[in-house]
């Protein structure tokens, strides 16, 4: 059965990163864009809500347990302060969530401890590639299996904390099937290419990748010899982003409301006027059907069900009522729309990315 009341820890939770996402995350916002670069503060402050450990047992040096929903819920609240901030502040799951669902054992003591201490750890994640026919399910990227080792050949594209990173998990096809394989930094092979300039979440570095037959020991295979079971990480991934999506879009709905109720023409609020009321009762509309859509995938993930069709679902509609109310937040604003005085172009910018930058975070 659904429950559409947190739980007292997740209410807790959720005043935590409505805090954190107001007071560090929107405040730091535009000038984070402006320079292209995350905020020291996002990744410090934002670590001290102990998320990522709080889904880690005591066993391997955290405290609590995984809640997709409960990722779900932080998720939407941290991203309607700022995308690019709460990109940064969950990168460090791309290593230790799959770790955590798929990692052999000796992978979950040597590397999950690591994610489990008092200062924050960038992650890295390499999946997208720079092709017009990608398919996250059969990458182009090939995994050999020669000499005891894996040799990794392929280039890879939107790779958040590449040059930082100290460990990434690089997806490649062994067999025909989409597997993970963790790497870590410098080794050889691995190449990191310059920052990628991109139109929207412009204070999350994301790099190209390239793999020359890198080799790496067994060992680093995601799950050892028995492998990851992908379909659950793609699945957590579209989820997150899923719930990312709808704080972009809530908070341009937001603003869009309050602009539209200050904003007098001919003696009257806009917001009075028939078309921008209906419109606004639509977008708010949209925002609370998609929320059910990300929450009953979140659910099944948590029970462990098959969540493929409805993480596929809440994607697709998120990302696609995503980049509409944000268009229409900047219609609502006429010119003051068009310019960067206000972040209603910036939440447009960045609603743009959710429909083709799969795999930059998991839940």
């Amino acid at each position: 059965m659904y429950s559409f009341e947190p739980t007292d820890e997740q209410k807790i939770m959720i005043n935590a990163a409505k805090k954190l996402a107001l007071k560090e995350f929107r405040s730091r916002m535009r000038d984070a864009d402006e320079k292209s670069e995350p905020a020291p503060e996002w990744m410090q402050a934002g670590w001290e809500l102990g998320l990522l450990p709080a889904s880690i047992s005591e066993e391997y040096g955290g405290f609590g347990e995984r809640s997709a929903l409960t990722w779900t819920l932080a998720a939407e609240e941290l991203a309607w302060g700022d995308l690019s901030a709460t990109l940064a502040l969950t990168a460090p799951n791309l290593v230790a969530l799959p770790i955590l669902l798929c990692g052999s054992e000796e992978q979950k003591k040597e590397l999950l401890p690591l994610f489990c201490t008092d200062a924050y750890i960038p992650g890295s994640a390499a999946l997208m590639e720079p092709r017009f026919d990608f398919d996250p399910n059969a990458p182009k990227t090939t995994a050999v299996k020669k000499d005891g080792k894996y040799v990794l050949s392929g280039v890879k594209c939107n790779v958040p904390f590449a040059e930082q990173s100290d460990w990434m998990l690089i997806y490649a096809s062994l067999d025909g099937n989409c597997q993970g394989f963790l790497i870590k930094k410098n080794s050889q092979g691995l190449i990191v290419k310059e920052r990628e300039q991109n139109m929207g979440i412009r204070a999350l570095p994301l790099y190209g990748v390239e793999l020359k037959e890198c080799t790496i020991p067994a060992s680093q295979r995601l799950g050892g010899e028995a492998g990851c079971n992908f379909p659950v990480l793609l699945n957590s991934s579209r989820v997150a982003l899923s719930a990312m999506a709808l704080g972009v879009t809530r908070a341009a709905y937001e603003f869009a409301l309050d602009y539209t109720k200050q904003r007098k023409a001919f003696g009257e609020a806009i917001a009075q006027r028939q078309s921008i009321a209906f419109t606004l009762a639509e977008m708010i509309t949209e925002i609370e059907a998609a929320r059910l859509l990300v929450w009953e995938a979140a659910w099944r993930l948590d029970h462990g069900q098959d969540a493929t069709k409805e993480a596929y679902l809440a994607m697709n509609y998120t990302s696609d009522i995503s980049l509409m109310i944000t268009d229409r937040a900047v219609q609502f604003l006429g010119g003051y729309g068009y310019i960067r005085d206000y972040p209603v172009e910036l939440w447009l910018r960045n609603a743009r990315g959710f429909g083709i930058l799969e795999g930059i975070s998991i839940i």
